[in-house]
Formats: C-alpha cells, sequence, structure tokens
C-alpha cells in the first residue's frame, strides 16, 4: 500500500492518505505516546512558547488529528478561541469527544482539508499544523492558505520531522524504518502505515531546505526555525508581513 500511495495522482493520493489516517484513529494517541516515548509533548510546548499566544487570540489548528495541540493552545490563551480542522472524520469525531471539559479558550472542531480552508482572508490571529503539513499532498498550498486566512502580523508555526544527523541520526534512522512499523502495527493493526509515515518524514525538507521551499514561497517572514532533540523535529514560524512589507 505504501509504495503505492506515492505513486498515485494528487487527487487518488489524497483519498488513500485520508483512508489510512481514518484507520489508525481509534490507536493514535497512544500509538504516539509509545512511539515517541512520550517527547511530542515537551515538542508541542516549545512550539506554543515560540507562538507568543496572547489571551482572547482566534488560533486555527489545521491537520489536528485528535486535538493535541489545538487543546494545548486553548489551555496556553485561557480565553479566546481555538478551531481544529482535520480531512479525515475519524479524527474530528475523536477531538470533538476529548473537548468536553478541558480548560482554557473555547476549542471548535470541522472536517477541512488544508489546501482549501473555509475561512475569510485575514481571520484568524495565527495558524499551526503539528506533523501534517508533510501528509498534505501539495504542502505549499496548505502553507499558502494557513497565511491567507492570518491577519497580517500574525504568526504561522509548523512543527515537524528532520533529520537528525550523526550517530543519533543513524540510530533513529534504524528505529524509524525498523522499530516504528512493528510497534504502530501491533497497536492499530496497520503496520503499512507506520512504513509510509516514517518514510515521508525521511523525505521531507528540513531546515534550511524547508524555509526555501515552503516557508518563504508561502510569502511568510522568517522569524523561527529551531530544531530540536538533535534534529529529530524543527520549530519553524513565519510571520504574515503588515502593510507595505515584502
Amino acid at each position: 500500500m505504501t509504495a503505492e500511495i506515492d505513486q498515485l495522482p494528487n487527487a487518488e493520493r489524497a483519498v488513500a492518505v485520508r483512508s489510512m489516517f481514518g484507520s489508525i484513529a481509534s490507536g493514535y494517541d497512544r500509538t504516539n505516546s509509545l512511539l515517541s516515548g512520550g517527547v511530542h509533548h515537551l515538542w508541542r510546548r516549545a512550539a506554543i512558547a515560540a507562538l507568543k499566544l496572547q489571551p482572547g487570540q482566534r488560533i486555527l489548528d489545521c491537520c489536528t488529528g485528535t486535538g493535541d495541540l489545538a487543546f494545548a493552545e486553548a489551555k496556553a490563551l485561557r480565553e479566546g478561541e481555538v478551531v481544529g480542522t482535520d480531512f479525515t472524520p475519524e479524527m474530528i469525531e475523536l477531538a470533538k469527544g476529548k473537548a468536553a471539559g478541558r480548560p482554557g479558550a473555547r476549542t471548535s472542531f470541522s472536517v477541512a482539508d488544508a489546501t482549501e480552508l473555509p475561512f475569510e482572508d485575514d481571520s484568524f490571529d495565527s495558524a499551526t499544523v503539528s506533523f501534517g503539513i508533510r501528509n498534505v499532498v501539495e504542502p505549499i498550498d496548505g502553507m499558502r492558505e494557513m497565511a491567507r486566512v492570518v491577519k497580517p502580523g500574525g504568526r504561522v508555526l509548523v512543527l515537524e520531522f528532520g533529520q537528525p544527523t550523526g550517530i543519533f541520526g543513524l540510530l533513529f534512522r534504524i528505529y524509524s524504518r525498523h522499530v516504528m512499523p512493528l510497534l504502530g502495527g501491533l497497536m492499530t493493526g496497520n503496520r503499512e502505515a507506520y512504513e509510509y509515515l516514517p518514510r515521508t518524514s525521511a523525505a521531507f525538507p528540513a531546515g534550511d531546505a524547508f524555509i526555501r521551499d515552503l516557508l518563504v514561497p508561502a510569502g511568510l517572514e522568517v522569524e523561527v526555525a529551531k530544531p530540536m532533540t538533535f534534529g529529530t523535529a524543527w520549530i519553524y514560524v513565519g510571520r504574515v508581513p503588515e502593510g507595505g512589507e515584502a
């Protein structure tokens, strides 16, 4: 399945990726916690700190999955609104089920494609995406859409995997290629999904390449580009230019 997805035309690939995420939705949270050793919680906290949230803001979280980053943003905001979107209905249903009784700003979740966001221009203070932009069929379209819906002077944040180097990088690649598919398959029943996801991480631009290929072409000004855990993950923050800025 995984090799076939890579070769599909864009429209068919989007359907296949949506189906894949739907098939692993019920075990997604548990599997993420196991495979990351819980370090993804630290990455999310660092991302939120880089976003410089202010109470009362309206934030969009694209490719929200089951809503973990959206809920963390809502807690940090205390008041305001966080809107989570994902093109996988099964993920959105799980996010809605997790929302009851959560502290902080109000949250809402809806099904939407990151490349065709159903929001007006300049309607959010910031937009975020966590470990999802690489699974968008046309990532640059997703980046441009996030920039479009964010007000001038606002921020677009991306938290995404990188490609660590050296001894740690070698160990990480072994883990990604062999351990992740085994454990992910055992926990979700879909080993092929956890072969596909590490492969997309290994092929996706990171660091300077991400800035060159995605952040700057989306019309964003580089504010933060920060590696974490030896480059296993990166935080990128781009600022939407204000009137008259290039």
